[in-house]
């Protein structure tokens, strides 16, 4: 008898915390694309979920829509939406996945199926029985994460004293060409990028928005980004603004 107890209460606690977790968020930042699909919004998928997590409570921005500027400013006061796609033979299986800032899951829906054989339909019943187990689960936002870290960034970056000037002009960098070939090597919130000695060069943490991640080297902080089909480093040395092509094979 005790066996089952246990296992009661395991799930309970399981339960508790994906429930107390997501409780936390009023606001979900969905993707224009999935890391599975070969185009935007791919087979509605994407603004789909927008409209699932509506239904279900949550204020639901597509990435690269309007987003209010306390939102945008503010990314660890949202989850990320993602769907995750197993591979199987004659079925369609997904998962909704929701990530905070720094990548972990916050809450991981049931396995959706279909077996419908056009892919349009497919994806979509899938999704839709993937959206089941969350809509089951309870939610009320209580307001603590998005108030704390409002309260934290607002505390951390004071007010300026002179206002910017009205065309602020960019830092402008000599971009120079990479070295040699780097490999990323996946990590559970984003990557690290190794070279052929092999010697780990940089790490890489996920944001919110695609091709996109805050690069640390040791005590040098910066952003790594696509652009124009190439990656880019950029940080800054002695005051000045260094960009750097790299070369990664993901």
């Amino acid at each position: 008898m005790k066996t089952p107890v246990l296992l009661i209460l395991v799930l309970f606690t399981v339960t508790v915390h994906a429930q107390t977790n997501i409780n936390n968020y009023k606001y979900v930042i969905v993707p224009e694309k999935f890391s599975f699909s070969k185009s935007e919004n791919q087979y509605g998928l994407n603004s789909l979920v927008r409209d699932l997590l509506e239904e279900k409570g949550f204020t639901a921005y597509m990435s690269n829509g309007q987003i209010p500027a306390e939102v945008a400013s503010n990314k660890c006061g949202s989850l990320v939406a993602d769907v995750a796609e197993k591979k199987g033979i004659f079925v369609t299986n997904l998962s909704i996945l929701l990530k905070d800032c720094q990548g972990n899951i916050v809450f991981k829906s049931k396995e959706g199926k279909s077996r419908e054989k056009e892919f349009q339909t497919a994806y979509d019943e899938a999704l839709r029985d993937a959206y089941t187990s969350l809509k089951a689960t309870p939610y009320t936002y209580d307001g603590s994460t998005f108030t704390q870290t409002q309260t934290q960034t607002a505390t951390a970056v004071p007010a300026p004293v002179t206002p910017a000037p009205a065309a602020a002009v960019p830092a402008v960098a000599a971009i120079t060409d990479a070295t040699g070939t780097l490999y990323a090597q996946a990590t559970p919130n984003g990557f690290q990028l190794i070279d052929t000695t092999p010697k780990k060069v940089l790490t890489l943490l996920k944001t919110s928005q695609p091709d996109y991640y805050i690069a640390a080297n040791g005590p040098v902080a910066g952003v790594v980004f696509k652009k124009n089909e190439e990656w880019l480093y950029e940080y800054y040395k002695d005051d000045k603004l260094v960009s750097q092509k790299l070369q990664i094979k993901f």
